[in-house]
């Protein structure tokens, strides 16, 4: 059908004129897809010799009735005949229409292709006294294909099946690994040697197909493991909901799940028992690395009434209303949305997240929902962790939704927490999916064969039963007749996908081409998209109705929208939007990659800071699509530098905030993105490493400040070439102290000291006496440390970095406190920094502690353990494990000047059991031997001993001496 680009109206395909408005009617331009295909080759083996016999009339009729048995055979099983070549026939499954057993419907075509060819041998030998021999290759893999009307097909995957149907014998079918891999269970075939092909680096892998089983599924149903209802996990999903609010506490509550399996419908049910409570949801994104709090930041525009682009000062008037405070937490969750002047530490960031989520608890029980969390940053998964570890008096329950790819890199989430609970959803019975095939067609009956084909290809799943089902509607296959189905045909050719992505691929091949430019926009924009952004990318028109179609087809549901007079939606699976997406060649994904952040940064203006990290994944994708097609040109390497600029800003942010993790990554875009050569692309290196530095993953750091010398070196810049070698020594010295020893650093720090004396560059100088105080803090002589960190702090004040200012100043402030100072001489240095850098956060800590233990010092153990308890109380409002540690000894050492032994061996015990939680060992030691000198006064030398022994097991023989 054409569509009237004057009025919209539909008409035949060979209609000049709109019969409505008589505006002409042209064709649309044909669009191109990517697309996995099977391709079959086959050709003839011994044809000239065959032409040198037989008169050119002969010759014609027999290759005539080869090629006729030949494309009866493929199109007999769906193939469609692409061209012939020569003596060669190529064949594609695939295109127009993918099918879910393509592979297989290829190899048993390419199986009946040589029994043909045996029943006409006997013809062309009786009439003409000679026979055929054919070689036939198969290949799936993916392709470019024009549209319906056009079936050309380019890709390696045509090369190979090219390269399999050469290498055979004749006679012999050639399959290659991806095809054998969805037709294993229906064939027999057996493995030939690699094939070494040209132009390929490695060999291929061949199979020669000896038979197919008539009837059998490309790849068997297997239910190997019990079938369970959901009525079991729903119970205990009501009753861990029910235990927060009877003990007003928190509760963890993690569904895993394969995709589709079930645990969107889970939560729905859940949600929707729960009557007065507070429901808020948030959702990790599957790209942008490095957006730690997006999901926090839906939860609390939701929870604030947040409008799009409100004013900063009416976000932080909306938060602060909600959490009834005007205190330092408003302005810490209003930087979230860059509507602050505020530099907050990962952990003032937990704490107001956390004390927002307890005044929202307040008024009403809360259930948090968190999806998709397997694409949460670390430190986002950390958020989590704390909320429910150190939220108090409020009945809350963070349900978080994830596939099972979590505990990859999380194989301890919720493992050892009176208070969380994790379970697994499994395949659905047969029965519940056919409970469910009645739910989803309001009870009315279903012909029993469509029933049963849908639940041999749903598996249990049940977005497949949903899909399958929809897919038979939208294709008419099935029609409403009074109170039930009727199929409408033989569903004998049903096409049933072996997988989810063959599923979602063969329903979406069944969109018109507006449909389909339309979802492939929106797929670029992500699992929610605006209308606004979709039009932009479609240069304009009518799009609501094509969008308003896939929501009545169930491939979109409308969604709560995130800026201001923009309709907003959703896939309805994460995978719906995958499959469109791949269906697009990286040529248009790229341009509307490109396109998308240009619409982004119009709509955001002058807040481009909140949308900044997705801008720069955009930006990226578009510049890694373009390079995945050949050399960059300057319009594509210019892509590459604004994604870089803007993972820049993002990582910037994340380094103010502390959150070095998240910065770590988002400097390591910056620096793949920028070119070898490129005078930026040291520094963003020597970013990494400290940033992985700062954030305790030592290997990381070291990889990336070896590169950054290198690439410094490369370009003479040598003060970043410095401070990298500087840091690279300080990884060196923690995780190979034997290799490069003290010494080794030593010498690095004296010439790099010659040579950036003479400088005025303060940032080198600063990482200069950084390094300069490990040399005498690991010796412990912190006298002459204390005198390498002044001398740090002066040249870090002049650089303006508060963050650099801070390493500075607490290594300071623990060589004072740890060495010969006094008293005395240690308080105007406290003084100072609070002065300078407030009392927020990590140096309010380190100065709690300083104080209480100079009060200890002078004898005054009564404001010391006020102190004490101060920083205990600052630790749990920020939950930092390790803020405690520094308590729990400090405050063990104070209890001992005290003289109160039991005090003091409670205090080193809660350190060593901390340690132990942690997993700790070696830090462990150090406390355990404390403990044991604690008990040893106490007279209590069996337990002494048995701590004594662990410590010894673990190297603090020191601490025991």
């Amino acid at each position: 059908m054409l569509t009237c680009a004057n009025c919209g109206r539909e008409s035949p395909d060979d209609f000049a004129f709109c019969p409505a408005c008589s505006a002409p009617l042209t064709p649309p331009d044909p669009q191109e897809v990517r697309k996995t295909v099977t391709v079959v080759f086959c050709d003839v083996t011994g044809s000239t010799a065959m032409g040198e016999r037989l008169d050119p009339e002969s010759l014609r009729r027999v290759m005539s009735r080869y090629f006729a048995e030949m494309r009866a055979a493929l199109e007999r099983h769906g193939g469609t005949v692409e061209k012939f070549i020569g003596d060669a026939v190529m064949a594609v499954f695939g295109v127009p229409a993918i099918h879910e057993d393509d592979a297989l419907r290829a190899v048993r075509a390419a199986s009946e292709m040589r029994e043909a060819l045996e029943v006409l041998n006997k013809e062309l030998e009786r009439d003409h006294g000679v026979s055929l021999a054919a070689r036939i290759g198969v290949n799936t893999g993916e392709v470019v294909a024009g549209d319906h009307a056009d079936t050309l097909i380019t890709g390696d995957a045509v090369n190979v099946a090219a390269r399999l149907e050469q290498a055979a014998e004749p006679g012999a079918v050639l399959i290659g690994e991806e095809t054998l891999r969805l037709v294993r269970d229906a064939v027999l075939a057996e493995p030939v040697p690699p094939l070494e092909v040209k132009g390929k680096t490695e060999p291929l892998a061949a199979f020669r197909l000896v038979e197919v089983t008539a009837g059998v599924a490309g790849i068997a149903r297997r239910l190997d493991s019990p079938m369970v209802g959901r009525e079991r996990e729903l119970a205990r999903l009501s009753q861990t909901f029910e235990t927060a609010i009877a003990d007003r506490s928190c509760q963890l509550f993690t569904i895993l799940g394969t995709p589709g399996v079930g645990k969107s419908r889970l939560v729905e049910e859940f949600l929707g028992s729960l009557g007065e409570a507070t429901v808020l949801r948030g959702r990790c994104l599957p790209y942008g690395e490095g957006i730690t709090f997006f999901p926090v930041g839906e939860v609390v525009k939701e929870a604030a009434g947040l409008d799009d682009f409100d004013a900063p000062d009416e976000i932080e008037r909306k938060i602060c209303a909600v959490l009834g405070t005007d205190g330092p937490a408003c302005s810490t969750l209003a930087q979230l949305f860059a509507a602050a002047e505020r530099d907050s530490s990962v952990e003032e960031t937990f704490w107001a997240v956390r004390s927002f989520l307890e005044a929202v608890a307040t008024t009403a029980p809360l259930a948090l929902v968190f999806d998709d969390i397997h694409w949460g940053e670390p430190t986002f998964l950390d958020l989590i962790e704390h909320i429910t570890g150190w939220a108090r008096e409020a009945p809350i329950l963070v349900l978080c939704l994830a596939r099972p790819e979590l505990l990859d890199d999380r194989a301890g989430w919720g493992r050892g927490t009176l208070n969380a609970t994790t379970i697994s959803l499994e395949p659905l019975s047969d029965d519940e999916c056919g409970d469910l095939i009645g739910n989803l067609l309001g009870r009315a009956a279903l012909p029993e064969e469509a029933r049963d084909r849908i639940l041999a290809a749903a598996e249990g799943t049940p977005l497949f039963v949903e899909e399958m089902l929809s897919m038979l509607i939208d294709d008419g296959s099935l029609a409403r007749d009074g109170d039930r189905w009727v199929a409408t045909g033989p569903l004998v050719d049903l096409r049933v996908p072996p997988t989810i992505q063959a599923l979602l691929a063969a329903r979406l091949d069944q969109l018109t081409g507006d449909e389909r430019a339309a979802i492939q926009r929106a797929a670029v924009c992500g699992k929610q998209f605006h209308v606004g952004a979709v039009a932009a990318l479609l240069d304009g028109g009518e799009v609501q109705p094509i969008l308003m179609s896939l929501v009545r087809r169930d491939v979109l549901r409308p969604d709560r929208s995130s800026l201001a007079g923009q309709d907003a939606f959703r896939f309805r699976h994460q995978l719906i939007r995958d499959a469109a997406y791949d269906a697009a060649p990286k040529a248009l994904r790229a341009e509307l990659h490109e396109r998308f952040a240009n619409w982004l940064e119009g709509v955001g203006e002058a807040r481009v800071e909140e949308f900044e990290e997705i801008l720069a994944y955009h930006l990226e994708r578009a510049h890694h699509l373009l390079s995945e097609l050949g050399p960059l040109d300057d319009a594509g390497r210019e892509l590459g530098l604004r994604a870089a600029r803007h993972y820049a800003g993002s990582a910037r942010r994340a380094s103010d905030r502390s959150d070095d993790r998240a910065a770590a990554t988002l400097f390591r875009h910056v620096a793949d993105l920028l070119p070898e050569g490129h005078p930026d692309r040291p520094r963003a290196l020597y970013d990494v490493g400290r940033a992985s530095l700062r954030g305790l993953d030592p290997p990381v750091a070291f990889a990336a400040l070896d590169e950054a010398v290198a690439a410094a070196a490369a370009s003479g810049q040598r003060s970043i070439e410095w401070m990298a070698r500087i840091d690279r020594g300080l990884v060196q010295l923690m995780v190979d102290p034997i290799g490069f020893t003290s010494d080794d650093f030593r010498a690095e720090l004296a010439a790099a000291r010659a040579e950036l004396e003479v400088g005025d560059d303060d940032e080198a100088l600063t990482v200069l006496w950084l390094g300069l105080v490990q040399v005498d803090w690991n010796p412990c002589r912190f006298d002459a440390a204390r005198e390498a960190a002044i001398r740090a702090v002066e040249h870090a004040r002049r650089t303006g970095d508060r963050s650099l200012v801070m390493d500075a100043m607490t290594l300071r402030l623990a060589t004072e406190l740890l060495g010969s100072t006094s008293p005395a001489e240690g308080w105007p240095s406290l003084e100072g920094a609070v002065t300078e850098l407030g009392r927020d956060g990590l140096i309010g800590h380190v100065v709690l502690v300083h104080e209480a233990c100079f009060h200890a010092m002078t004898g005054d153990f009564v404001r010391a353990r006020e102190g004490i308890r101060e920083a205990e109380a600052l630790a749990e409002r920020f939950g930092s494990a390790l803020w405690a540690l520094a308590i729990y000894e400090f405050g063990g050492h104070i209890e001992e000047m005290a003289g109160d032994q039991e005090a003091a061996a409670r205090s080193f015990r809660e350190e060593y059991e901390l340690h132990r939680r942690m997993g700790d060992e070696g830090h462990g030691s150090t406390s355990a031997a404390y403990l044991a000198v604690a008990l040893c006064r106490l007279g209590r030398f069996d337990e002494a001993e048995e701590l004594a022994t662990i410590a010894r097991a673990t190297g603090a023989d020191d601490d025991l001496a």
